[in-house]
């Protein structure tokens, strides 16, 4: 297609943020249009399209690809269902947007990049939005520029007011400190090479089973250190931070993200209440810069490697959790196409 073409999107998984990527498509972003809505709840989809000038409900992720108004796919099905709709976009060379996890282990990551590996060049874009994020974004930019010198630790802190029923202790690292994960390999450029996990006394607000808080301890191939603090039913709101230390000073963002205000016996800002809310504007700027990439004919942003590699350490970090003990992370070596 040519940059001046607007992209038929097929968004397949319509749940919390299917629903949100149909509405941030519809309303938010330019260059796009919603062609195709996928679920296995033909109710839903059929309701979605109604609502959609030209969009078509399907309930098979193929058949959905096969419709000629589609040239792309954004992915928003639960993570177990990725593997197989990513095959069936490969196999029509269909760029995707993916959301995160690429798929939910480190096995089947390896699958998709081979597979991909085997096109020749990239179809993959991985939803982790907190790259597109402006704080994340000035922090990056901080470390590339060596403004505060070569940094030596990162300090993160990721908490949510309460869990959903079944949340469990995977869940945290899975779910949760994989967006540290990956931020962390982003804003270093290193892959990490150990994990450990250290479990304090839990809050009286965990349900019973979760173990909450926990610390986890990264290692980096390039000595770095970096720590995460998981709160996952602090009760108050979702508060997301990173500090940068470095030789020559350090950068923290999250602390005083939105309006910082003083009145009349008061002072302080906002907490907001949920991921959505608080990443809101980086996940327009993540799906409006898929388009534009698309239209462009290239592909960009988090790739099929920094899923594999982020399911990697996370299964090295659900073995620590388990165990106690240092966990080294396996990876292969980085393909070419990803370097």
């Amino acid at each position: 297609m040519t940059s001046h073409e607007t992209l038929g999107v097929a968004v397949i998984g319509t749940g919390r943020m299917g629903a949100d990527h149909v509405r941030r498509i519809n309303e938010v972003i330019s260059g796009a249009r919603v062609a195709a809505v996928v679920d296995i709840a033909p109710d839903r989809v059929k309701h979605l399209a109604d609502g959609i000038d030209g969009c078509t409900p399907y309930t098979d992720p193929a058949a959905a690809m096969d419709d000629p108004a589609v040239d792309a796919v954004l992915i928003a099905s639960p993570g177990p269902a990725h593997e197989a709709t990513l095959l069936e976009a490969f196999a029509r060379d269909l760029p995707v947007l993916c959301e995160k996890p690429l798929t939910p282990d480190a096995t089947s990551a390896l699958r998709v990049l081979e597979a991909e590996q085997a096109l020749g060049h990239r179809r993959v874009q991985v939803g982790f939005m907190r790259r597109y994020d402006a704080d994340y974004r000035t922090l990056k930019s901080l470390l590339e520029q060596g403004t505060y010198g070569r940094p030596l630790m990162l300090h993160n802190k990721h908490r949510n007011a309460d869990t959903p029923p079944g949340f469990t202790n995977a869940m945290m690292i899975n779910d949760s400190v994989v967006h540290e994960i990956d931020v962390t390999r982003w804003l270093l450029e290193e892959e990490i090479t150990a994990v450990r996990v250290l479990r304090p006394a839990p809050t009286g607000n965990a349900p019973e089973g979760l173990s909450d808080p926990q610390l986890l301890l990264f290692e980096t191939a390039g000595g770095q250190i970096v720590d995460t603090e998981i709160f996952v039913n602090c009760g108050f709101g979702y508060q997301v931070s990173c500090e940068a230390v470095c030789e020559g000073g350090t950068a923290r963002i999250g602390d005083d993200h939105g309006v910082f205000s003083n009145t009349s016996g008061h002072w302080g800002g906002t907490i907001p209440p949920g991921f959505v809310e608080r990443f809101e504007e980086a996940y327009d700027r993540q799906v409006q810069r898929w388009v534009n990439a698309t239209r462009r004919g290239e592909v960009e942003g988090p790739s099929c490697w920094d899923g594999y590699a982020a399911a990697a350490v996370c299964e090295a970090g659900v073995r620590a959790q388990t165990t106690g003990e240092r966990v080294t992370v396996d990876l292969i070596e980085r393909p070419s196409l990803y370097r």
